[in-house]
């Protein structure tokens, strides 16, 4: 059985990982581990978007640099963390995504509460946004349902049954799920990176 000769793309990483293992002989095993299993996902990685391995060993900077950081206690960041990889981006929006939005929007001044909890379920569930998006998405409905019963009880207490009191309560529980719709929206229709 014979192997096939390695490219000079090959040879390129594996005379850097063996530079970088050489130069770790001092530190200890549990950290030349992990800087050498680090070191070669970032390669793996890097290798998916630059065809040229020198490129992406030049990124990394010379060995002795990244030993030189471990001593002093970590790993540098942009080797730990490398830049943003272009993630496979979700199927385009459909009907639940608009129809959160629906919820949220329109919902919210048909059925103030039911609406909005409703719309933001859906949004939970749907893969279109971040974790962050949703989670302000909430806090904004949450926040304004909770404005509202606050302001019930105050013109409770106060005494103000008129209009204007059960309008601007009636305001303060939509307005919330009103601004997380339209900010849910402006992120769902923005094109891809």
């Amino acid at each position: 059985m014979t192997t096939a000769p390695l490219a000079h793309t090959d040879a390129i990483v594996l005379d850097y990982l063996a530079a970088l293992w050489a130069e770790s002989e001092d530190i200890s095993p549990e950290l030349r581990d992990e800087l050498m299993t680090t070191v070669a996902d970032y390669i793996a990685v890097r290798r998916a978007t630059i065809d040229d391995p020198a490129q992406i060993v030049r990124r990394l900077g010379p060995p002795e640099a990244l030993v030189a950081a471990i001593r002093r206690g970590q790993i540098p960041p942009h080797v730990r963390l490398p830049a943003l990889i272009p993630q496979p981006r979700a199927a385009e929006a459909g009907g639940a995504e608009y129809t959160a939005i629906g919820l949220l929007t329109a919902g919210g001044f048909v059925l103030p509460l039911i609406g909005p909890v409703a719309g933001m379920l859906l949004v939970t569930g749907s893969p279109h946004w971040t974790a962050a998006q949703k989670a302000t998405g909430w806090i904004l409905t949450a926040g304004s349902g909770a404005a509202g019963f606050v302001l019930a009880l105050l013109c409770a207490i106060l005494g103000y049954a008129g209009g204007p009191a059960v309008l601007l309560i009636y305001l303060a529980m939509c307005a919330g799920s009103l601004l997380a719709g339209t900010i849910l929206l402006n992120t769902l229709r923005r094109p891809a990176p």
